[in-house]
């Protein structure tokens, strides 16, 4: 009886060990595929870092619609959301802290949060870098390349780029020219909306481009291996649900609304992460 009893036990750690060691689907896809570091179970168990979005940072006119409304934080509301951050002592972060931080768990400060601009508005040089340094805090800039010096619409200049940068502050990559992630598709496309904005936006800042966002906050899965095979370490969407086989790749963030108080945007960041 005891010796049947141990042949049985022994065979069921056998099975045991067989079971632990296969990993799930989605876990050895992502292990082997996409994260370099840990594993994308481990990566999306962890909590994750209030970011914030930013486009325009101006007054409304009263040509700006509802829904754009939402993408223009008027001057004062963005002055009065740094304000209310730095005094309720939250720690900006950079992405390569972010990046340490989900795939090896690296510490980070108390209330960590990530500001983040995109579309290259020259408002973001102008007005949203002196408020940031008053508190000491740094963001992260995605530029769309072909807006880089254009005048038509308020755009950043690359000495201004290379000057956020040289600040502490990083550059990133938001394609050429906005466009849908999801729709790129042939060798040429990647190379006119990744390839030589990462280039461009290296030869400006003398650094490496190892971060992006899309273009809409949207994406598509069987695009993403085209971020990973070009070295990006991180790519931001908005508010949808992270893909949970490359979490490293559909970063969340959440617009910080030209609507919103102050009151709105900590309630936003408590619950939305």
């Amino acid at each position: 009886m005891s010796k049947s009893i141990s042949i049985t036990f022994l065979l069921c750690l056998f099975s045991a060990f067989i079971a632990l060691s296969k990993p799930t689907d989605n876990t050895a896809s992502a292990t082997a595929t996409f994260i370099p570091q840990g594993n994308a179970a481990a990566i999306m168990a962890r909590k994750q870092v209030p970011i914030l979005c930013y486009h325009q940072i101006r007054d409304w006119k009263p040509t700006d619609s509802k829904t754009n409304r939402d993408y223009i934080i008027p001057i004062a509301a963005f002055k009065a959301h740094m304000k209310m951050l730095a005094d309720s002592g939250y720690h900006t972060i950079l992405p390569d802290q972010l990046y340490d931080y989900l795939t090896k768990g690296t510490a980070l400060p108390s209330k960590p949060i990530m500001l983040t601009f995109d579309d290259t508005d020259l408002d973001q040089f102008e007005i949203a870098r002196p408020e940031m340094k008053k508190y000491g805090f740094k963001g992260v800039f995605f530029i769309m390349t072909v807006s880089i010096g254009k005048t038509t619409r308020h755009y950043m200049s690359a000495a201004q780029i290379k000057q956020l940068s040289d600040e502490g502050n990083v550059i990133a990559s938001h394609t050429w020219n906005h466009s849908d992630f999801r729709k790129l598709s042939t060798a040429k496309d990647w190379e006119i909306q990744l390839d030589k904005p990462t280039k461009k936006l290296a030869d400006i800042t003398g650094k490496p481009i190892k971060y992006f966002a899309f273009p809409f906050g949207v994406w598509n899965a069987q695009n993403l291996p085209q971020l990973h095979k070009r070295g990006f370490k991180l790519a931001f969407q908005l508010s949808e649900k992270r893909d949970a086989n490359d979490p490293l790749m559909t970063v969340r963030r959440i617009l910080d609304s030209g609507y919103w108080t102050v009151k709105n945007l900590s309630n936003s960041i408590r619950h939305s992460f």
